[in-house]
């Protein structure tokens, strides 16, 4: 076996162009093999398009390739819109008409290179946008019904999801949030002429970084697409087709998707290869995508490239499929709690077992991208072009490399106790891993491997062939060797010339070309000889070739091209032979992925003390902690208790500027969120009630990294405003709308289960006026059994506890503290919360003081305030019968709790409910009234 000891370098000092990568992009390259699934276009530029997507590899007579073909990138294809054409490629943000009579042409984007990714994709995510949808909605009575397909260029598995939406379209959008597309194909009939359906529009204001592309309503044809279905679903996966063939929505979707797919990637997919699956709404909580926004789940609203976010506190994962499952984890919670139990069961063995932790660390570590793998393993190309050729030369190392950590992951996960792990465990076994790495191994060399670097790889494709195959194989690697050594005894001899320390080194860009480090030494007359050409210059460290140097190189690309040649005909031999068994490769994927999810959230627990949560009907946290605040370092984070059930399901905060509240209203948020992918909660105790939906409205301004509030934030810009004060009422009025929308928003998609998080509606508008709207989303609020925290500066709101049993009013301590020498008064603030209102008064002009506001526009403001307060000043204090009922719907709302949930021991839980009579009877006490002895 050759190995190569010539230094390869990667770095762009040295080189003319900063290219070093010698591996064609894997999303380039395809699966041979014979399929009936071959269908296409009828009004399309077929010819230009074939012509345009790079040179065909001829075969001559002897199944080899002729010796003039050129390696080397391809042309993007280019896509044809005339008159009848089907599709009109769109811009970024836009849907780009080609005019009816004028033939255009222009370069269509090659997948996965040449995209836009979209404005919400997170720095954390290693490879942007490569998702493509299809949407299509019902037209007259069923309008609002929408059909959804989608696929990851990276990952063949086509998702189906045909749903019924509101008005708002908000499920829609906020699954297309989710994917994260780089293309979205409609009907041309939805974005025709300027006169776009409500759909479109929605959809075009909300992803303005994504291209549109109009089809022509005829390729959304439902039994077209029920026919591809059937063509190219795996049998593991064949179920499915129960479950969508009544679905027409989605399936007209799956059928446009996949023509395009076609025409657009110049290749189809095989028969019986897909991973086909249908995803309803109701599996998982929705997020709406302003939400997942607010709260930063995926993106740090401040910097986009920041971690400080939900998914990079707990992102620990090894491999771009557990990255990308984690993601999706965090923006689609689950809600199904015997699911969320086997995962937490999981994550506690593997905290338990430090075996099987480390052991797990290491093997997963070593896996590459098994979605992306397989995408390129079930596509057939249409051409057969060089690029393809090294690919697939790169892929079965890629494949071999995979199956041979198999039996590792296997040995890991063998003496394991929870379902979870014995179920990837079983599915490991199949022996298709084995048949397909046997089959293997009959034509690439046992110690053929992955490696990293240009030159690591060229030589592992170069040799991963075994010998004695291909005569005229093994006669063009020993040509090349060869050439290698001449090239290393070129390299050497010039030293020994010269008196330089000259070394061979290596890059995509150069080939191979001279490298030396001139220390302590100088070059006569200061310069390099003559024959030293293409000279690059980095401080002591030169780079240059020779004329004799090229021409080896010339001889050893030739030699390189043969070897691809004729590797690639033995590989597509191969690759015919293993392709019925590589659907294993889906059960891989799932549980690497899944493994790596599950061990990054146990890898999050080492870090910080996390807590296994419970599901009850109940939501409770005991010194809970805001996830993102405590890893984020000069931050002192602050412990809170959390306490929701039915008997108090909305809680009203109050409390002064800067004082917590909406890191306290996220803080539970967050924890609610990772409960339900099962993770661990920061916390000492930690119980959760299922929730369908989540929804916020929070304020975006607060900044953690400065410690500032929403308030401080505004005055910190208050004097900018002075200077255009005209334009003041105008910013009010966006901001009361924009406020009420999404209030609308809740109100409209609200369920009994649902957690709903409000800080400080009604800010922007009058005092009277957001008083009067917050009462009222208040009341209605309080007439469903969701869970609702609402944090407020409208002490007015307060009196609702009076008027509701189920209302508990909460409130930001502070510490007032005077200085001795001036006397001045501080605020200190504590960010724990109590029970009870604040009884705070004007914070606001406190926290004035702190800025650069003219103390003038101070003093005025205390005296304005002083007399209106004492004008709105009110009691707030209920009469002792409504308090009265007060403890008596706490008591039995607390005995349904205990006869629900409660798991103590008989002896415990008669001293909980002596305590529940204590506490009752106490509460009386302190309205005045006596105990009723029928309690």
């Amino acid at each position: 076996m050759f190995r190569s000891s010539t230094e390869e370098i990667v770095t762009s000092d040295t080189l003319e162009s900063g290219h070093t990568s010698d591996v064609s992009p894997p999303e380039r390259s395809l699966v041979n093999g014979n399929t009936s699934y071959n269908p296409s276009f009828q009004n399309l530029d077929e010819e230009s398009t074939r012509s345009s997507t790079g040179p065909s590899l001829p075969r001559t007579a002897t199944g080899q390739f002729p010796h003039s073909l050129q390696l080397g990138r391809t042309n993007p294809p280019r896509l044809a819109c005339n008159s009848d054409s089907s599709y009109c490629r769109g811009t970024p943000g836009s849907l780009r008409k080609i005019p009816g009579s004028a033939r255009a042409t222009h370069t269509a984007w090659t997948p996965l290179t040449d995209h836009t990714a979209t404005s919400c994709s997170s720095s954390t995510t290693a490879s942007g946008a490569s998702v493509v949808v299809a949407l299509v909605e019902g037209r007259g009575l069923a309008r609002g019904e929408i059909g959804m397909a989608s696929v990851n260029l990276k990952f063949p598995e086509l998702v189906l999801s045909q749903f019924a939406d509101t008005g708002t379209y908000a499920k829609v959008i906020t699954k297309v949030h989710i994917l994260l597309p780089m293309e979205i194909l409609m009907p041309d009939t939805a974005c025709d002429k300027g006169k776009g359906t409500k759909l479109f529009t929605l959809i075009a204001e909300n992803l303005q970084g994504v291209a549109f592309t109009a089809i022509q309503r005829k390729y959304f044809n439902e039994k077209k697409g029920l026919e591809y279905i059937q063509q190219l679903c795996a049998p593991e996966f064949s179920t499915v087709l129960m479950e969508v063939q009544a679905k027409y929505y989605c399936l007209a979707a799956a059928a446009a998707l996949l023509k395009y797919l076609e025409f657009i990637q110049n290749s189809v997919y095989a028969a019986k290869s897909l991973k086909v699956s249908f995803k309803g709404s109701e599996q998982t909580a929705m997020i709406d995508s302003s939400s997942a926004s607010n709260m930063e789940l995926v993106v740090n609203n401040r910097d986009h490239r920041s971690d400080h976010t939900l998914l990079g506190v707990l992102n620990h994962t090894k491999t771009p499929g557990g990255a990308r499952r984690l993601r999706s984890n965090i923006l689609e919670p689950l809600v199904d709690v015997h699911t969320i139990n086997i995962r937490l069961d999981t994550i506690h063995e593997m905290l338990q077992n430090q075996e099987l932790f480390f052991g797990l660390k290491n093997a997963i570590g070593h896996f590459l991208d098994i979605d992306q793998l397989l995408s390129v393993l079930v596509q057939v190309p249409k051409q057969e072009t060089v690029q393809v050729a090294e690919a697939k030369i790169m892929h079965i190392i890629q494949l071999k490399h995979t199956l041979d950590l198999v039996p590792q992951l296997r040995v890991v996960l063998k003496n394991c106790n929870t379902a979870l792990l014995k179920a990837y465990s079983t599915s490991l076994e199949d022996n298709r891993f084995d048949v397909l790495l046997k089959q293997i191994l009959t034509v690439i060399n046992d110690d053929t491997t992955y490696l990293k670097g240009s030159l690591n790889m060229r030589t592992q494709k170069c040799y991963a062939v075994r010998p004695n195959i291909n005569e005229f194989l093994d006669i063009a690697r020993r040509a090349y060797t060869e050439i290698v050594d001449d090239i290393a005894g070129l390299v050497n001899q010039m030293a020994e010339n010269y008196g330089f320390p000259m070394r061979t080194s290596f890059s995509t860009a150069r080939g191979f070309f001279i490298q030396m480090k001139l220390e302590g030494m100088f070059l006569p007359e200061g310069k390099l000889p003559s024959e030293f050409i293409k000279v690059t210059k980095h401080k002591d460290n030169y780079a240059f070739t020779t004329a004799d140097l090229m021409k080896m190189n010339d001889r050893c690309d030739e030699a390189l091209r043969e070897i691809v040649h004729m590797s690639y005909v033995v590989v597509c031999q191969l690759l015919r032979t293993i392709h019925e068994h590589v659907h294993c490769l889906y059960k891989l994927s799932d549980a690497v992925s899944m493994l790596d999810m599950l061990l990054s959230l146990a890898n999050a627990c080492t870090l910080s003390n996390y807590v296994r949560p419970e599901f009850t009907d109940t939501l409770a946290i005991k010194q809970g902690r805001h996830p993102i605040l405590e890893r984020m370092p000069g931050q002192q984070f602050v412990s809170n208790n959390c306490y929701v059930s039915e008997g108090s399901n909305f809680v009203s905060i109050t409390g002064p500027n800067m004082s917590g509240k909406s890191t306290y209203l996220k803080q539970v948020a967050l924890c609610q969120i990772m409960a339900q992918i099962g993770s661990f909660i920061p916390a000492e105790y930690a119980s959760f009630r299922i929730a369908d939906q989540i929804f916020t409205r929070i304020g975006i301004d607060d900044d953690f990294e400065t410690n500032s509030s929403t308030f401080m934030v505004e005055m910190k810009e208050v004097l900018y405003i002075l200077a255009i004060l005209c334009k003041r009422n105008h910013s009010l009025i966006i901001q009361t709308s924009l406020s009420l929308l999404k209030v609308s928003y809740i109100i409209h998609n609200v369920s009994e289960q649902s957690l709903i998080i409000i800080d400080e509606l009604g800010r922007g508008t009058s005092a009277e006026e957001g008083i009067g709207i917050c009462h009222s989303v208040c009341e209605f609020l309080l007439s469903l059994k969701a869970f609702t925290l609402f944090a407020t500066h409208y002490l007015e709101l307060c009196q609702l506890e009076s008027l509701y049993p189920s209302v508990d009013n909460r409130h930001m301590q502070v510490q007032h503290t005077r200085a001795r020498d001036t006397g001045t008064e501080n605020i200190a603030y504590t960010h724990l919360l109590s029970q009870g209102f604040s009884e705070e008064r004007h914070y606001g002009l406190r926290a004035a003081e702190m800025t650069s506001l003219p103390s003038s526009i101070i003093q005025e403001a205390k005296t304005i305030a002083s007399k209106v307060s004492r004008h709105l000043l009110a009691k707030r204090k209920s009469d002792p019968e409504t308090e009265r009922q007060r403890a008596l719907y706490r008591l039995a709302t607390r005995l349904q709790q205990t006869a629900r949930n409660s798991r103590l021991d008989p002896e415990s839980l008669r001293m909980y409910l002596k305590g529940l009579r204590t506490q009752y009877e106490a509460d009386l006490e302190a309205t005045g009234l006596p105990a009723s002895t029928d309690t």
